[in-house]
């Protein structure tokens, strides 16, 4: 009955390998994934500040006391020159970041959005090599 042996010599090593395979497609998975986090992050954080500038673009012509209340409106043509500016001088790793775009829906919150394409650290065929990301954030002037 020495048939019904098999020689199961190098199976091991099979096994070995293949969880080696399965373990570094995770790993790098996994590290594609953190970095597309990060960068959406630095991208919300750029966006944030864009919008911080352009809630600061208002007229002093648009600006009266209404019941004991100031209330200005925000110059939409300055916002976006603004932001445009601000974005054309900061610093930042992202990979040519955009300016979509730049609007005030009640005069006096500026909305900022921004577009950027993350690209995978690891090119694999598994993976995809580039992944656009956009953001939208607001900022609100306040004056007391």
């Amino acid at each position: 009955m020495t048939w019904l042996r098999r020689d199961e010599s190098g199976s091991t090593m099979l096994l070995t390998i293949l969880f080696a395979v399965v373990t570094i497609a995770l790993v790098l998975v996994v590290a594609s994934t953190a970095s597309l986090y990060i960068e959406r992050k630095r991208l919300y954080s750029l966006a944030d500040a864009t919008a911080l500038v352009a809630a600061e673009q208002w007229q002093d012509a648009s600006t009266a006391v209404v019941n004991d209340h100031l209330e200005f409106h925000l110059d939409p043509p300055a916002m976006r020159s603004a932001a445009a500016e601000y974005l054309a001088r900061a610093a930042t790793r992202l990979r040519a970041p955009q300016l979509v775009a730049v609007q005030t829906r009640d005069g006096q919150t500026a909305e900022v959005t921004l577009r950027s394409v993350w690209r995978a650290p690891f090119g694999l065929d598994f993976l995809p090599l580039a992944v656009p990301i956009e953001v939208t954030t607001t900022a609100r002037a306040v004056v007391h």
